[in-house]
């Protein structure tokens, strides 16, 4: 690796000389600090509450709102009380994106590994257990070929390019940031994930998504995580996954795939449902599925809407009607109230008792709406500025109660 970048260096120096009236810019490339695997595994642990710089996904349970930090941990913020959050603590696992909490254990992605958390005290987590190699599509961009160490942390660097001029070890801040109803089995309870995850929990199983396979981990000891087997799709473009009852809707950017896990170590699908290339979260209230699709820089498409799809017969999803959007994201449905981040255009509440003739009640503006989960008549939602806690008791007036701010300066 550090033989190519040398060559591709002087690559780029040879033709800087040849080519005239070159456009300089300023900017800050982030170059990656890289640990072996060992010093990352004995450094997951408990710190201090951090600030949220680059959040990602969200997971709650027990009063606890899980927020990740994109590709470096996972706060864990106390939100018992609506009116004043509290940021407990800060999980350190690089690499990390999606999450789910089952019992008192987190299970999160470190790049290619799934790691399992003790979080009783959220001071003074401890790992588990540590399985290797299962998410294969996440070791590309990890991973230096010539130590086998991981990107642990990303150094910011000032530096003034040409124009056209790249570094291939660097990204900019602005490429770091944001490019279901659980069951429980036995004694030990599952949290509740948001419609952009990749981790699904159903009883005592874990359920993961990649962009074509689905993957099944037994979780029935929580410390003790198992992986049983790799279910290859046969699709490509895979997103979401949102367990319901016996069934894991999986959204991908060409449609939505229905699985049976009535036998829950041997996925089965029994139905899809095609629409054109776009983003597509889903989530069902076992009558329905309710998917947003949206354009964006990964899917090429050029649909913002709402489609609500009749699953009474689960192999055969039929369209009943679409709702035009602005650019929906994460979606969550709480009895007959449907909410739904509408990026930019904040968060809007729908009445969706009667699935063809679904009513805007209140919309929320002022912030970029990422993905919800509503409990109650409390949503959490993720947004680009912000964690919020949104009271929607009165559907057509959701109020914020409070919020975490982000650091954007960082």
């Amino acid at each position: 690796m550090k033989r190519i970048l040398g060559i591709s260096l002087l690559i780029a120096l040879f033709f800087q000389s040849c080519l005239k009236d070159n456009v300089a810019r300023k900017t800050t490339i982030y170059k990656p600090v890289y640990k072996t695997k060992e010093e990352v595994k004995a450094n997951i642990k408990s710190s201090l509450p951090l600030e949220l710089v680059a959040p990602g996904k969200i997971f709650y349970k027990d009063g606890f709102a899980f927020l990740n930090e994109l590709y470096k941990g996972v706060h864990i913020i106390d939100i018992r009380n609506v009116a004043s959050p509290k940021n407990v603590a800060f999980v350190n696992i690089p690499g990390a994106v999606d999450m789910a909490v089952r019992g008192n254990i987190l299970y999160a992605d470190m790049y290619t590994d799934l790691v399992a958390v003790d979080i009783s005290n959220p001071q003074q987590v401890k790992l588990q257990q540590v399985i290797t190699g299962v998410f294969p599509q996440r070791y590309y961009p990890n991973f230096d070929n010539d130590t086998g160490k991981i990107i642990v942390d990303w150094q910011p660097v000032d530096t003034v390019l040409q124009e056209g001029e790249y570094f291939g070890w660097g990204i900019r801040r602005e490429d770091m940031m944001f490019a279901t109803p659980a069951t429980a089995a036995g004694s030990v309870s599952n949290g509740t994930g948001g419609s952009m995850a990749r981790f699904g929990l159903r009883e005592d199983r874990l359920y993961t998504v990649d962009n074509t396979d689905l993957r099944v981990f037994d979780v029935s000891v929580p410390e003790k995580p198992a992986y049983i087997r790799n279910v290859p799709t046969g699709n490509w473009g895979i997103e979401t996954i949102f367990p319901f009852g016996n069934n894991l809707f999986i959204g991908s950017m060409t449609g939505m795939f229905i699985y049976d896990v009535t036998s829950k170590d041997q996925p089965k699908q029994v139905g899809t449902f095609t629409h054109a290339r776009v983003c597509d979260p889903v989530i069902s209230d076992g009558k329905h599925a309710f998917v947003t699709l949206r354009n964006g820089t990964q899917c090429q498409g050029f649909i913002n809407q709402l489609d609500v799809v009749d699953i009474a017969d689960l192999t055969k999803p039929k369209l009943l009607k679409s709702y035009p959007l602005t650019n929906p994201h994460g979606l969550s449905k709480v009895g007959d109230i449907l909410l739904i981040c509408d990026g930019a255009d904040g968060v809007k509440v729908f009445n969706a008792a009667d699935v063809n003739n679904i009513r805007q009640l209140g919309h929320l503006k002022g912030m970029n709406a990422y993905d919800v989960i509503g409990l109650g008549s409390i949503a959490i939602v993720s947004a680009a500025d912000a964690l919020y806690l949104i009271d929607f008791s009165d559907p057509a007036k959701p109020v914020v109660k409070s919020s975490i701010t982000i650091n954007s300066d960082k």
